[in-house]
C-alpha cells in the first residue's frame, strides 16, 4: 500500500491500496472467464501488487502450497493483528472469506468516492495536483470492473484531463460510454464530429416531437401547439439533454449554434430556430453566466421570453426590443442572423401576430392609422426580420430586409376595411326591423388584400392569423368570404402544418355550421381540398379535423368526402395509432 500513501492524500492512498490488495484475492476461475479477468488484472503488477499469475508462479514453485497460500493470504488481506484472530468466527457462521473481503473492499470505495468528490470541492490550492497523482497511479487499472468507479469519479472531477488519458477514453468505447458527461465534454470540445453524432440523434427526436404535436389528434382552442408556457417546453428531453451536455462550454455551445443553422439552412424547418432559443434559455434558468454573458443575443431573447409567456408584446418590452435591435453597432451586424433566428420560432411569430392584431383593433377603435403607430411598426420589423432569417443566413448579408411601404399603407388599410365590414354587417343585424337596410354581407375582398396576401411575406403571416381571429369569433360569414383568398398565399404559408393545426383547432368552434352545405363547401371545396391531392400534410389534417367533427359534418357531404379522401393504407394506420377509433366512425377514415 505504501506506493499509494504517496498520492497526496493518506486517507485516498491507504484506501486505495487497500483495495488494491484486496482485488489481487478474487478468484480468477470464479465466473469462467479467465482471460477477461486476466486483462482486467494486468495492471496490477505494474502498481506492485500481487495477482492470480503471480500466486499461479508462487504455487508452481513452492514445495508447500499451504504454507504459500497462507503467505500470500497474509500479504495481500487486511494488515490489522487484531483481525487474524476473528476471522475464524467467520469461518465458523459459513461466512466465505471473498464475502468479507467484498464487503470491506466495496465499504472502501464508497469511502474513497466521497472523499474525492469531497477533496475536488474543497478550497486546497493543490487540490487537482492530488487528483492527478491518483489518475495516474489508477488509471492502469481503469478496466477492472472494481476500481473502475473510482478511476472514473476523479476524471470527473478534474477540470482539465490529461490528454494523454483523454485519448485512451476516447479511443475505448467501453470506457467511453462509462465515462461522466463532465468527461466528454473535454473529449468533445476537441472532436466536433464525435460531438455532431452524439447530439444529432437528439436534433432528430426534437424535431419528430415537435410534429408530432402539429398532427395530433386532440383538436383543441385552448390546447394547441402553442399552449405550453415557455418555461415548461424547456422541461423537454432533448432541451435537458443538450443543457446537460454543454455545461459551461462555451465551445460547444457554439457547435450546437452551428449545428442548428447548418440544418435550418438545409432544411428550412422553423423548429431548429425554436430549439436555438430553448436552448439559450435553459441556460439563463440554470444561470450558466460563462455562456449567457457571451451570447449577444441573451438579453434580446430573455425579454422575447417573456412575451412569448405572456402572448403579448406590450409597449415597455416593445422599447426595450427595440433598443436591442437599435444596438447592433457597426462590424457587429452578425448578430442580426441569430436574432432573425429567435424570431423566426413559430412561438416568437405567434406572438408577434397576436399583438399586432391587437394593435389594429386598437387602432380602429381610436380612427387612427397604422403608420402613426411605433409599436405597430416594430412589430412590423421583428417580423419581417424574423420571416428573412433563411434568407440572410444563407446570403451571409447580415442586414435587416426593409419592410414594403405598401404593407403599411395599403395592405393594412385594406385588411381593416374588411374589419369594418363586418363590423357594419353585424351592427346592422341588431337594428329593429323598419331601421334594417337591405345590406348584404359581402363577398368580395379588396384587390389590395388579395395582392399582397399572394406577394408578401409580412401581410400574409397578419392574414392568416387575421382567418383564425375571426374563426375564433365564431364568425361564419367572414370566414366563408377570407378563406377562397388562402388558396394562393405565399409560398403556400396558408398550407403549412402550424397554420393548419390552428386553422382545424379553431374549426371545432364552429362545430355546428358544419351541418349546412354552404359552410362545408366553404372550409372543404373552397379550401382544404385545392390542394389535398399535391400535399400530404393537408390531407393528414383534413383527415384530424373529420375525425373530430365526422359526427356533425352533413351526412351528403361526409359521404362524398370520405370517397375524396380515401388514405392510403399508410395514413389509416398513423391515424389508428393517434387516436382509438370509435366504433361508429367511417371505414374509410380508419
Amino acid at each position: 500500500c505504501s506506493c499509494f500513501v504517496q498520492a497526496g492524500d493518506t486517507s485516498i492512498g491507504w484506501a486505495l491500496g487497500y483495495m488494491l490488495s484486496l482485488s489481487s484475492l478474487l478468484p480468477e476461475e470464479r465466473i469462467g472467464l479467465r482471460k477477461a479477468l486476466q486483462k482486467m488484472f494486468a495492471g496490477l503488477p505494474e502498481l506492485g501488487i500481487s495477482n492470480g499469475e503471480d500466486l499461479k508462479e508462487t504455487l508452481t514453485n513452492c514445495t508447500e502450497p499451504l504454507k504459500a497460500i497462507d503467505q500470500f493470504q497474509t500479504e495481500n488481506g487486511i494488515l490489522l493483528p487484531t483481525l487474524q484472530s476473528a476471522l475464524p468466527f467467520l469461518d465458523l457462521h459459513g461466512t466465505p472469506r471473498l464475502e468479507f473481503h467484498q464487503s470491506v473492499f466495496d465499504e472502501l470505495r464508497d469511502k474513497l468516492m466521497e472523499r474525492v468528490a469531497t477533496i475536488a470541492e474543497g478550497k486546497d490550492e493543490d487540490r487537482y495536483g492530488k487528483l492527478e497523482e491518483l489518475l495516474e497511479k489508477s488509471f492502469p487499472l481503469v478496466k477492472m470492473p472494481s476500481i473502475q468507479p473510482v478511476v472514473m469519479q476523479v476524471l470527473k472531477h478534474l477540470p482539465k484531463v490529461p490528454e494523454k488519458k483523454l485519448k485512451l477514453v476516447m479511443a475505448d468505447k467501453e470506457l467511453y460510454k462509462v465515462c461522466a458527461v463532465e468527461v466528454k465534454r473535454q473529449i468533445w470540445q476537441d472532436n466536433q464530429a464525435l460531438f455532431g453524432d452524439e447530439v444529432s440523434p437528439l436534433l432528430k427526436q426534437y424535431i419528430v416531437e415537435k410534429e408530432a404535436a402539429l398532427f395530433s389528434s386532440d383538436l383543441s382552442v385552448l390546447h394547441n401547439f402553442f399552449s405550453p408556457s415557455p418555461k415548461a417546453r424547456r422541461q423537454g428531453e432533448v432541451v435537458l439533454k443538450l443543457t446537460q451536455m454543454i455545461g459551461k462550454n462555451v465551445k460547444l455551445y457554439d457547435m450546437v449554434l452551428q449545428f442548428l443553422r447548418t440544418l435550418f439552412l438545409r432544411t428550412r424547418n422553423v423548429h431548429y430556430c425554436t430549439l436555438r432559443a430553448e436552448l439559450l434559455m435553459s441556460l439563463h434558468d440554470l444561470d450558466i453566466s460563462e455562456i449567457c454573458s457571451v451570447d449577444p443575443c441573451h438579453k434580446f431573447t430573455w425579454c422575447l421570453d417573456a412575451c412569448i409567456r405572456e402572448r403579448f408584446v406590450d409597449a415597455k418590452r416593445a422599447r426595450e426590443l427595440q433598443g436591442f435591435l437599435d444596438g447592433v453597432k457597426k462590424g457587429q451586424e452578425q448578430v442580426l442572423g441569430d436574432l432573425s433566428m429567435i424570431l423566426c420560432d413559430p412561438f416568437a411569430s405567434n406572438t408577434l401576430v397576436l399583438s399586432t392584431v391587437r394593435n389594429l383593433q386598437e387602432l380602429l377603435s381610436q380612427d387612427a392609422l397604422p403608420r402613426d403607430s411605433p409599436d405597430l411598426m416594430l412589430l412590423l420589423r421583428m417580423l419581417s426580420l424574423g420571416q428573412g432569417a433563411w434568407d440572410m443566413i444563407d446570403s451571409q448579408v447580415f442586414k435587416e430586409p426593409r419592410l414594403e411601404l405598401e404593407v403599411v399603407t395599403r395592405f393594412l388599410p385594406a385588411m381593416l376595411s374588411v374589419v369594418v365590414d363586418d363590423y357594419t354587417f353585424t351592427v346592422e343585424q341588431k337594428l329593429p326591423n323598419e331601421e334594417k337596410t337591405s345590406l348584404s354581407y359581402p363577398t368580395a375582398l379588396p384587390d389590395a388584400f388579395n395582392k399582397y396576401l399572394q406577394e408578401n411575406r409580412v401581410a400574409c403571416e397578419m392574414g392568416l392569423y387575421y382567418a383564425l381571429h375571426i374563426a375564433k369569433q365564431r364568425n361564419k360569414n367572414a370566414l366563408q368570404r377570407l378563406l377562397p383568398a388562402l388558396v394562393e398565399t405565399y409560398n403556400d404559408m396558408a398550407f403549412g402544418d402550424i397554420f393548419l393545426h390552428l386553422l382545424t383547432g379553431h374549426l371545432t368552434l364552429l362545430s355546428d355550421e358544419f351541418g349546412t352545405e354552404e359552410f362545408c363547401s366553404a372550409v372543404f371545396d373552397g379550401f382544404l381540398l385545392t390542394s389535398f391531392s399535391s400535399k400530404e400534410n393537408v390531407h393528414r389534417h383534413t383527415l384530424r379535423l373529420l375525425l373530430h367533427l365526422y359526427q356533425k359534418v352533413l351526412p351528403s357531404c361526409m359521404e362524398t368526402l370520405v370517397k375524396t379522401l380515401e388514405p392510403p393504407k399508410q395514413v389509416g394506420k398513423l391515424l389508428c395509432r393517434m387516436k382509438p377509433i370509435p366504433k361508429d366512425i367511417p371505414l374509410a377514415l380508419q
